[in-house]
């Protein structure tokens, strides 16, 4: 790998580290607007940390192909949401589980995943142009 793509995907590491505190910090936001944040917000922070976290696995790949994975699967654990076996309540029940694969379907969720994927492209695009 060229210095090309070891540098946008360092710094690519080093937003991923602010993102993650950032991203549980929002499950925990108590102030105005809060169901916003712990939600919607919440989901658009998810979309851009694996947008990010694929592009520095597969730095070779198009942004918007990164983008258009993500969304896709994002979109396919919503609607995951509306299965309620035993072993994914088992694993709903969980903070970490909850915070992965969600527990309540909500169609406005899309909304948040699609505006989560634009910033994702437009980050990794322009992480992918760095020198």
């Amino acid at each position: 790998m060229g210095g090309l793509g070891m540098h946008g995907r360092a710094r690519a590491v080093l937003f991923l580290a602010v993102l993650v505190p950032v991203g549980f910090a929002s499950k925990f936001y108590t102030g105005w607007g809060a169901p916003w944040v712990n939600n919607s917000l919440g989901g658009v922070l998810y979309v851009i940390f694996w947008c990010l976290a694929i592009f520095v696995l597969f730095p070779q790949e198009r942004p918007s192909a990164i983008a258009a994975a993500v969304f896709t699967a994002t979109s396919l654990l919503e609607i995951l949401q509306l299965w309620h076996p035993s072993f994914l309540e088992s694993i709903r029940s969980t903070f970490v589980g909850a915070t992965l694969i969600g527990t309540t379907f909500v169609w406005s969720d899309f909304f948040y995943y699609a505006i989560g994927c634009i910033a994702g492209w437009i980050w990794v695009d322009r992480l992918k142009l760095i020198h």
